[in-house]
């Protein structure tokens, strides 16, 4: 599956940061993951840390899928607004999974201070109306995130355009989140996965599974057998390919970043992740080494060819409308970049057991704006499944919600 085109900046400002070995010889092992980006980077390293035996395949170079086009907006907000998570599931399962996001954050945070060099920064992040007939839904959201404890503040036009230099009718200042390489950010986890016995292999195609109930069987493209007792499949948009059932559609979203700017051009961005109501909504960010990291422009373009020949061009206008929220500076793409990514009906992902497959294969789609967050509570969340423990986001993220 082609999932990006253009010229993403992670891999271009990293390179193949680690080789690894493609799997040659059959393989045993207690636990398979399948895929080899973030996703899959922090499901491994969260069961190595439990005690399980884990290998991980990818059927490119490590982190050269999603991962390497992806922003890395850390953030507890789910695309789909609290009240309106609310309202579809009641208010304490659209609780759980808001405060399972913003404990995600601190997770990050703390294997990012174990791993090191992986630029990540906290920040705050600024919601803010695109236009005045968001203010009403933008006000019940704040009210209900405030009511239940989340560190907010709210600011109307004048104190937007004050502290923020944004004209907007009002926005909603989150006092957690942050931003990281996630490229990077996966070489560190896979790489303290080998320090610690596991295994990792790249350039392995899986075309191939049998799920008997006692184990799973992975055939590669190239004929070699893994036997394991658990799979995971954390092929990020491309898991889709395993399940007959339909869980989300493939959309592509645009990006681009600058060269490094002093801090006045940054503007709000420099430490404040910046995001509007509209939909498909403008999002932009600084970076480590103070680029502005601009993205969005969604559409419903699921086909490579086409998704690249748009890329220059949407990034022009990502670069107009991000100049013009930053008080009319001029911004110059250097790299620019689309990356595939899922949407689903109601902005949440799927972790867990799908009837088409049996107990012994477990999927991870991490899909929407939340990727990595949802990632981390999705490592906890299927290795309690695989150690047979209840977790308290099994229903509210499973298959069974779809009916």
């Amino acid at each position: 599956m082609d999932l990006k085109s253009g010229y993403p900046f992670w891999a271009v400002r990293n390179g193949l940061m680690q080789a690894f070995p493609a799997l040659q010889a059959d393989l045993h092992c207690e636990v398979l993951v399948l895929g080899g980006g973030i996703t899959g980077a922090l499901i491994a390293d969260h069961l190595a840390a439990h005690g399980h035996d884990v290998a991980v395949v990818e059927q490119r170079d490590i982190g050269w899928g999603s991962t390497a086009a992806s922003t890395a907006l850390l953030q507890y907000e789910i695309d789909t607004p609290l009240g309106e998570l609310a309202r579809r599931y009641g208010l304490e399962a659209a609780l759980l999974a808001y405060r399972a996001c913003d404990h995600a954050i601190d997770t990050l945070a703390t294997l990012a201070g174990e791993l090191h060099g992986v630029d990540f920064e906290n920040a705050d992040s600024l919601y803010y109306a695109s236009r005045r007939r968001d203010l009403g839904p933008l006000i019940e959201e704040f009210e209900l995130r405030q009511r239940h404890g989340f560190a907010v503040d709210w600011y109307d036009a004048a104190g937007v355009q004050a502290h923020y230099g944004i004209a907007a009718p009002a926005a909603i200042l989150s006092h957690h989140a942050a931003r990281m390489d996630p490229y990077r950010m996966t070489y560190r986890l896979l790489a303290r996965l080998l320090a610690q016995g596991g295994q990792v292999f790249d350039r392995t195609t899986i075309d191939h599974l049998t799920a008997g109930p006692r184990k799973v069987v992975a055939r590669t493209s190239d004929g070699v057998h893994i036997h394991c007792q658990q799979l995971v499949v954390a092929a990020g948009y491309a898991s889709q390919h395993w399940l007959r059932q339909r869980v989300a559609r493939n959309r592509s979203s645009y990006a681009f970043v600058t060269d490094p700017l002093p801090p006045e051009a940054l503007g709000a961005a420099r430490d404040t992740l910046l995001w509007e109501t509209a939909r498909p909504y403008l999002y932009l960010r600084s970076t480590a080494d103070h680029r502005l990291l601009v993205g969005g422009e969604d559409d419903a373009v699921d086909v490579p060819a086409r998704r690249d020949a748009l890329v220059d061009r949407k990034a022009r206008r990502l670069a107009t409308k991000a100049g013009r929220l930053l008080g009319g500076r001029p911004l110059q793409p250097t790299f620019a970049w689309a990356g595939t990514f899922a949407e689903t009906a109601d902005g949440l992902p799927f972790f867990g057991t799908h009837r088409q497959w049996g107990p012994r294969v477990q999927f991870a789609m991490a899909y929407g704006g939340n990727g990595i967050t949802y990632s981390t509570i999705g490592a906890s969340l299927l290795c309690a499944a695989i150690e047979r423990r209840r977790h308290p986001l099994a229903e509210l993220f499973g298959f069974q919600r779809l009916g």
